[in-house]
């Protein structure tokens, strides 16, 4: 997989892209990523990338001009632009198995007080990661790209990936490790069992359990 995200800032992604297990894929050549400035693409003397909105409001927007001339570089037939906004489909565990499978992805983020309506136009997906609002698409980007990368296969165990929240839309179960008895709040009997079976349905049922708690709305759609 390719992975291009344009962006104003992108020393945000030193951090992102050099450490764990993200580092891990790169080298291992499961994915490659590339970050870009797209002040580098304004034609613009001083690389000016925005300017005030028609019509007056608060804030600079972003022009369209440099996105653009950045996402016809590096666009291809088998590319899907991403446009971080608030304003786009929330984000989901399921979206994030659709798009591992994506050859070419290309996160366009904005920032200041928004981007040229025409900018939309680029885009294959608009996404959010929330009802809430952040300084930049950078942070969502990260988290994204992460989401994906880690599902690609190689990249880490494959019952690791089964076994995680949102997968059949329930929320992991509970895991402890050694010590059995510590502080007085001691392991589960059934972990402790060896009996598989047991241990299984226990999971199970805790699933359902924590999940009904705490994301009732995620059991309207369990199979």
């Amino acid at each position: 997989m390719k992975i291009d995200i344009l962006t104003l800032f992108p020393h945000m992604f030193d951090g992102f892209l050099n450490e764990s297990i993200i580092k891990r894929a790169i080298s291992g050549g499961y994915v490659e990523v590339k970050i870009h400035n797209f002040r580098d693409y304004s034609k613009d003397p001083h690389q000016k990338v925005d300017d005030y909105g028609f019509g007056g409001g608060p804030g600079m927007v972003l022009m369209p001009q440099p996105i653009y001339d950045a996402v016809d570089a590096l666009k291809t037939k088998d590319s899907k632009v991403i446009l971080m906004t608030p304003q786009g489909v929330t984000y989901s565990q399921k979206m994030a198995y659709k798009l591992k499978d994506a050859s070419h992805l290309i996160f366009i983020c904005g920032h200041y007080e928004g981007f040229d309506e025409r900018i939309r136009l680029l885009a294959d997906m608009e996404i959010s990661i929330g009802d809430f609002v952040l300084t930049g698409g950078e942070i969502p980007s990260m988290a994204i790209c992460d989401s994906i990368i880690r599902l690609l296969d190689g990249v880490i165990d494959n019952d690791s990936k089964e076994e995680e929240s949102f997968n059949h839309n329930l929320l992991d179960y509970p895991v402890y490790t050694r010590p059995a008895n510590f502080r007085g709040m001691k392991v589960p009997d059934v972990l402790l069992s060896g009996h598989h079976e047991n241990i299984k349905k226990w999971r199970l049922n805790e699933q359902i359990k924590k999940t009904e708690e705490r994301r009732p709305d995620l059991l309207e759609r369990v199979d």
